[in-house]
């Protein structure tokens, strides 16, 4: 009887173990949309593919490197595709792209295919006081007014040298459609002797003072020769693959002064001793920076690749940049690297939006999370909303990628949130892929994975990656689209996305201005392209241009025009202003004017609500908050109607107390 009983208990015992299994399986498995429910939720969005030129047809795949770094010359050359949407000839749209093309090494200017040739496309070619061109690259372009005089610039940031700005120097305001690289002069914004390798840059009101600083996230360390194949010795790579503090010093560069004219300028100074080593030296491939404490103060976040990204508290004042490192707070079931600050993936991309509905930023990062191997996460890291634990140190976010589904797609770089149906719900896109190749290298990357640090800093230990190898190479980019549930699903196939690509940046803007949005899509050495919004049944939306005027003196009090910028006020783009709308159904939406933010792509510096169904005659109640050229704190409220306005923000309006 007692060896019966013991057999009962053991077949008892396997048949609870085998429920737990299969409990535990199920509960595992991510939820799935069924093929109608994918094909209904798809049905807003279509877009049309618009291919972008090449002013000098080239088909190279790698560049010209260190010797040191030759074997492994493709994954050095893996960079550099860059995107941004503006409004650069002064016709009151965005709908000019500024890209760079690695094939070329170019920075190209050309209007947006399906606008019309407003002006014959350009390579952004402009003699630099000191020409370093043979071992340097150009990584990004951001379009602003750096010199405040109502026409916007360039900056490019490069591998193997520091920023440079381009200005517009026609002079004449009632010249601004004229747009050639003759209407461009370079000026240096640091010593051009130095070798930066900048992976990222944004612009933002740092200190508060009422101008736009320029943070600067570089990549290799400072003084390198990356880019130099008549170089000697061995240059050196990140010193871990999950802590790695050895990359090039972060900046803040702050805004001094500017002039306009024939012969315009803009003065920066570096800020000094503005982050500790841990912070300033990882390996930065994304910047961020937006107010997510409501003080018009930017946060700044760093994705860092081969280590933890960085969130830092905006404390400055100004003329005087202060930051403390937040990090988020470990629950009993929250694995390390899903705190915020003490990650060890490998950071690409980051994009701000409220995706629970507090009126707070939440915050979306890209990493490798590829379905074959290194399967990281992609990060969520929505607020808490409560703000006030940043005093404390503490960074009021949890992860919550893995119950939205936005923790897998691929090798991820930018990440990018907007609005593509106007229902009032922001859509994720992912560019990814990393080097297309026919020999698969992922099993060398691995073992360099698990081995020691010691080796992996040295480039000769490494596997080879010259043209022909590949890692990640064919991948669709990824457009997630919310359902009602609140998860998001991956529905490119659906919606005509998934051409295999190797993408690095995202800018989105709504480019003919009727009301949706359209994006662009920065290829590394192919074609890239612009996608035109061609949805049906789109919702209401209301969009803002929030500028601030060139003449101080000219508007004492907040004006607004329906449509798009006419020109008849010099103004420009109020970078960090932000907007708040309440909708009917008292949700309320929030928004900023972006200068930058991500790796590779920066959107317009426009802010766009999608609203849902709404009546076409009603009238909601926007908050907007921003710094004027003082740098004193103001707030405006007006009762808007759905379409786009142009608002022209002034020094004479309600003065918000400082906190």
């Amino acid at each position: 009887m007692t060896g019966f009983r013991a057999r009962l208990l053991g077949h008892a015992s396997r048949l609870v173990a085998l429920g737990l299994i299969l409990a535990l399986y199920g509960w595992a498995q991510l939820p799935e949309l069924s093929d109608q429910e994918r094909v209904a939720l798809a049905e807003p969005f279509a877009f049309s593919r618009y291919a972008l030129p090449q002013t000098i047809p080239q088909t190279r795949q790698v560049r010209r490197v260190h010797p040191s770094l030759e074997r492994i010359a493709s994954w050095i050359s893996a960079t550099g595709a860059a995107i941004a949407l503006n409004d650069l000839d002064g016709d009151g749209l965005p709908n000019d792209v500024c890209y760079v093309d690695t094939r070329s090494d170019r920075v190209i200017i050309t209007p947006v295919p399906w606008t019309g040739n407003r002006y014959p496309t350009f390579d952004l070619e402009v003699r630099l006081p000191i020409d370093a061109s043979p071992t340097t690259a150009p990584m990004g372009c951001l379009p602003s007014d750096l010199n405040e005089d109502g026409l916007l610039d360039i900056l490019v940031y490069y591998w193997g040298r520091p920023p440079v700005a381009y200005l517009r120097f026609s002079g004449a305001f009632e010249h601004r459609l004229a747009l050639s690289s003759e209407h461009f002069v370079a000026r240096d914004l640091a010593d051009p002797r130095e070798r930066w390798y900048s992976g990222a840059a944004t612009l933002a009101d740092v200190d508060g003072d009422g101008h736009v600083d320029l943070i600067v996230g570089n990549y290799y360390a400072d003084g390198a020769r990356i880019l130099d194949p008549q170089a000697h010795g061995i240059e050196i790579m990140q010193d871990s693959m999950s802590r790695a503090f050895n990359g090039g010093r972060n900046r803040v560069l702050l805004w001094q002064s500017a002039s306009s004219g024939l012969d315009p300028f803009v003065r920066y100074r570096e800020a000094d001793a503005v982050f500790e080593d841990e912070v300033a030296r990882g390996w930065t491939l994304a910047v961020g920076a937006a107010d997510l404490d409501g003080d018009l103060l930017p946060e700044i976040y760093f994705a860092n690749d081969f280590g933890p990204d960085r969130l830092l508290h905006n404390r400055s004042t100004p003329g005087d940049p202060r930051f403390v490192l937040l990090t988020g707070r470990k629950t009993l079931t929250t694995p390390n690297s899903k705190v915020l600050g003490r990650d060890s993936f490998k950071g690409m991309g980051v994009d701000f939006a409220d995706l629970n509905g507090d009126g707070v930023l939440d915050i979306y990062v890209s990493n490798i999370a590829d379905e074959f191997a290194l399967q990281e996460s992609h990060f969520l890291f929505e607020s808490s909303g409560e703000v006030e634990l940043m005093a404390q140190g503490i960074a009021p976010y949890r992860d919550r990628s893995e119950p939205l589904l936005l923790s897998r797609s691929g090798w991820g770089w930018e990440s990018r949130l907007a609005d593509f149906d106007n229902d009032g719900d922001v859509e994720a896109l992912q560019a990814t892929g990393f080097v297309a190749g026919e020999v698969d290298r992922w099993p060398e990357l691995h073992e360099l994975a698990i081995g020691n640090d010691q080796l992996v800093k040295d480039p000769r230990a490494w596997m080879q990656m010259r043209p022909g190898d590949g890692l990640s190479g064919r991948q669709p980019n990824a457009f997630f689209v919310r359902s009602s549930s609140g998860r998001f699903y991956d529905l490119a196939a659906e919606i005509g996305l998934d051409q295999p690509m190797v993408s690095r940046g995202i800018a989105v803007a709504d480019v003919d201005g009727d009301g949706d949005q359209d994006f662009a899509v920065a290829n590394q050495w192919e074609t890239s392209f612009v996608y035109r919004n061609d949805g049906r049944d789109q919702g209401a939306f209301v969009g803002l241009h929030l500028r601030l005027p060139v003449d101080r003196a000219h508007q004492l009090d907040v004006a607004v025009y329906p449509g798009h910028p006419d020109g008849a006020v010099a103004s420009y783009p109020a970078i960090g202003a932000t907007a708040s709308i309440v909708l009917p159904d008292g949700r309320r939406l929030v928004g900023f004017v972006d200068g930058g933010n991500g790796h590779s792509g920066a959107r317009s510096p426009d802010i766009h609500f999608g609203l849902g169904r709404l009546e076409s005659q009603a009238s909601l109640p926007v908050e907007i908050r921003w710094r004027d050229r003082e740098g004193r704190l103001l707030s405006h409220h007006e009762m808007l109607r759905p379409g786009w306005h142009t608002v022209l923000l002034s020094s004479d309006a309600t003065l918000v107390a400082e906190q």
